[in-house]
């Protein structure tokens, strides 16, 4: 089943959707969709945008984005592993209006909370991959079971949240568009010099409407935005490239003044670059 931008095909009387991703690079569009998303990912590194939020994800990591909270998984073209994803979908009505209400399952009110923003699990991973290892050779009503299970979990787990900010409405096939023409403009000349009048064409709107319509979205400039994502890269070059220099890093995540790397990379990480490298 191909996840298509914002909207899950699904049997049109099922209620939770099992879907296996095994590929190149995950979808790298961004999208929402109406229901709840549980992912492991089995094999796989890269970037992860949620909400207003660029975040990193790898292999073994367990992942829940919320229902209608703009994603998109970039896979990092450099890595030699393959992307490989289980994941289950479904929605706070899926089992019926009143499901999600009955006293026996009050305890998994609070993952419905933090899913609004997208959490990380942290903490009982290894029984977490285990339910969802437990999905491709099973019954439908057993992966019902085990979604139970992996709520049950959740709630009982430690987190991290994956987005701080949520725009109250839900994105128009054309906002979609929009949005994701910048975003994948970003991912593939974040390294170039970009300024406001070269994305908001991107974007089809003046500069001074686009800035307006990108921080209402996100509750962020867009420059801040493309300053996170390139710390993010540059995170990772330091990482990988031991035998490059701060300057090089610099360069090739798309800061073209050290001085000015230095200081966004403190404020972002709350740490200089030489502490990572």
């Amino acid at each position: 089943m191909k996840v298509l931008p914002f909207v899950v095909p699904k049997p049109e009387k099922g209620g939770l959707i099992y879907q296996v991703d095994k590929v190149d690079v995950f979808y790298d569009k961004l999208h929402q969709h109406e229901e709840i998303q549980l992912s492991f990912i089995v094999e796989g590194e890269g970037t992860l945008i949620v909400g207003d939020t660029i975040n990193n994800y790898t292999t073994g990591d367990v992942l829940v984005i919320g229902s209608n909270l703009p994603h998109v998984f970039k896979s990092d073209s450099e890595s030699y592993m393959q992307s490989h994803m289980l994941t289950l979908f479904f929605t706070e009505q899926s089992f019926g209006r009143l499901f999600f209400n009955l006293e026996e399952l009050n305890e998994v009110q609070s993952f419905f909370d933090r899913s609004k923003y997208g959490f990380k699990l942290n903490s009982n991973l290894e029984e977490l991959r285990a339910l969802f290892l437990q999905l491709k050779k099973t019954s439908k009503i057993n992966r019902f079971i085990i979604l139970l299970q992996l709520l049950n979990r959740m709630v009982e787990s430690d987190y991290t949240s994956l987005s701080s900010f949520v725009y109250d409405k839900k994105y128009s096939n054309i906002e979609g568009d929009r949005m994701r023409n910048v975003f994948e403009f970003t991912f593939n000349y974040y390294a170039n010099d970009i300024t406001l009048n070269e994305i908001s064409k991107v974007a089809n709107m003046t500069k001074t409407a686009f800035c307006k319509y990108f921080k209402k979205r996100t509750n962020k400039t867009y420059i801040q935005f493309l300053n996170e994502f390139r710390i993010e890269k540059a995170v990772n070059l330091l990482k990988e490239k031991s035998d490059y220099s701060i300057a090089e890093i610099a360069f090739m995540s798309g800061f073209r003044n050290i001085s000015n790397f230095n200081r966004i990379f403190k404020r972002i990480k709350d740490k200089t670059p030489s502490r990572i490298k």
